[in-house]
């Protein structure tokens, strides 16, 4: 994904920054511990949508 857009969107539940995970293709929002997924390209903002993040992953900021 393009970084300028990457900075452009924000979590959709706290409205805050989010953080591209390009290994599984996710934007990831550490506030929330939640991985929104990037399906061909576009970020699926949707809570529902979104996968909870591990205590690994929580702690493993960036």
């Amino acid at each position: 994904m393009d970084k300028k857009l990457i900075a452009l969107l924000a979590c959709p539940v706290c409205k805050g920054e989010l953080t591209l995970n390009p290994e599984k293709t996710e934007l990831i929002c550490y506030p929330d511990a939640m991985a929104f997924p990037i399906r061909e390209g576009i970020p699926v903002m949707l809570a529902g949508e979104a996968r909870t993040l591990s205590t690994d992953e929580r702690l493993d900021k960036h």
